[in-house]
């Protein structure tokens, strides 16, 4: 699985899909629309943002840089505080550690942590298939585990799921996962929000298992960091006896210190708050308190060939804060799903094709699923420049390879339905290479401007369909700047 959705098309079939949903496009314009503005309120209070955001990125950058040294520290320094450390080359690797330390406890159900990366490999699928449960703890998680469904949203999975989709879902489903759904339930956010801490208590009491994901991992202390904002982080990270945590290699900070940055830039670019809700952080484990045994599985999956690309690699810098897919005109009128990864909007445009290879139609129509507006780029609160990747990934596609896949090189062939779009490219460099064609071509258009048609034929119908064709002008810039010259003498 590998972080794929199963059967999911590519991104252009996808999201013509998607923006026929009239309900789906409502749900997304009014939740990104009130993030977005409360995120900008947050970040307006500090004077220094810019100043933390520059910080942010070089912390990255030289951690990224020196990761091969950070990581051996980490290991080091987890290891001596109690814990275990696994190293995991590929998602079927993760699974199959994380599985058979479960099996081991001799459970046979665990409680789960939101976590992007056991998302990204598949666990859950993986542990079904051993006969182990996990039960999803954060809200948004839980809402889309009980509907048999996919997250949409790095912060908000079911940001496009309303409160009457959700009411019928506990409804419907709650009684099958353990205790039924209170009656009657109403679509109240606070009944909802009961009906969940009740069909979940039981299951943090009794689970003997959890796995977690983190926002960081520090280098110098082994400390491990999670970022809530319900507390159902807080009881799987310290009521179970066995904690596993996933996290990506690129999840590593150098020193404790480096935290001061993060904990100010990711609450108030995902949440628009001014401090986290729940922080956990632990560091190995401590007798009498909390988990007896710690598990971290540290995760490649196509990140060192990330790092490998001296642009692309700035796509590891990312913090999961949710932030540009808030204010991507094509991520609110398409949706998550559209992207065919647990990475949506703009983000996930750049990180899946460089995890997973462009070598298949989803990966490589990603990097075009974006107007290049740039405001990801402005509301990165780690810098990352999101257009300028995914122009080089697009070259990328266009030239089809090679490229490093698994240590390997390969070539890519270059996407279909772009065939056309090359041919253009060859014609206009052909066109503006020869002064005197594109000479006669602006005269010819100039004359003919009464033959425009209101609207293209064939394959840009569809792009007439919502806007005007513009009006071609009398006279071309070249014979107008001629005529004014020539006026002036």
């Amino acid at each position: 699985m590998s972080g794929t959705y199963l059967g999911m098309p590519a991104f252009p079939e996808a999201a013509r899909e998607a923006v026929r949903d009239g309900v789906l496009r409502a749900n997304l314009r009014h939740a990104t629309h009130t993030i977005r503005g409360k995120r900008a309120l947050a970040v307006a209070e500090l004077a220094d943002w810019d100043r933390l955001r520059a910080a942010g990125r070089a912390v990255k950058d030289h951690t990224l840089r020196h990761l091969d040294r950070y990581l051996l520290q980490l290991e080091a320094a987890v290891t001596a505080a109690g814990g275990t450390v696994h190293w995991a080359a590929d998602a079927e690797e993760a699974n199959r550690i994380v599985t058979e330390l479960v099996l081991a406890t001799g459970e046979r159900e665990l409680v789960k942590v939101k976590s992007m990366a056991t998302q990204e490999i598949g666990l859950n699928e993986a542990l079904q298939a051993a006969g182990i449960t996990a039960y999803e703890t954060d809200l948004a998680e839980l809402i889309v585990q009980l509907g048999h469904d996919r997250p949409s949203h790095i912060l908000v999975p079911a940001i496009h799921r309303n409160r009457g989709e959700i009411r019928d879902i506990f409804r419907t489903e709650m009684g099958r996962w353990g205790r039924p759904a209170p009656e009657p339930l109403g679509d109240d956010p606070r009944e909802l929000a009961e009906a969940a801490r009740l069909h979940l208590r039981e299951k943090f009491l009794r689970a003997e298992v959890a796995v977690s994901g983190a926002n960081f991992m520090v280098a110098e202390t082994g400390t491990m960091v999670v970022l809530e904002s319900e507390g159902n982080g807080r009881m799987c990270l310290t009521l179970p006896e066995t904690l596993i945590s996933v996290v990506g290699v690129e999840k590593v900070v150098p020193t404790f210190r480096d935290l001061e940055i993060f904990l100010q830039t990711l609450p108030r670019s995902s949440t628009a708050e001014r401090m986290n809700p729940y922080t956990t952080m632990w560091t190995g484990t401590t007798d009498g308190d909390g988990p007896s045994a710690f598990h971290l599985v540290l995760l490649d999956n196509g990140r060192t060939d990330t790092l490998a690309d001296p642009v692309g690699r700035q796509a590891l810098r990312c913090i999961r804060c949710s932030a540009c897919l808030n204010v991507c005109p094509v991520y609110e009128r398409a949706g998550g799903h559209a992207y065919g990864s647990v990475y949506p909007g703009p983000i996930g445009a750049i990180l899946s094709p460089q995890l997973r290879g462009t070598a298949d139609a989803i990966d490589a129509s990603l990097p075009y699923a974006s107007t290049l507006c740039g405001a990801c780029y402005e509301v990165c609160p780690v810098a990352i420049d999101i257009p300028e990747v995914l122009l080089h990934l697009r070259e990328r596609v266009a030239q089809g390879g090679p490229v490093t896949r698994d240590g390997i090189r390969v070539r890519i062939r270059p996407a279909h339905g772009h065939t056309a779009e090359r041919a253009a490219m060859r014609a206009a460099r052909l066109l503006l290479g020869h002064p005197g064609a594109l000479r006669a071509g602006e005269r010819l258009l100039a004359r003919a401007r009464r033959l425009r048609p209101r609207r293209l034929p064939g394959p840009g119908r569809a792009w007439t369909d919502s806007r005007e064709l513009p009006a071609v002008p009398a006279e071309s810039f070249r014979d107008w700047w001629a005529r004014e010259r020539e006026a002036c003498r």
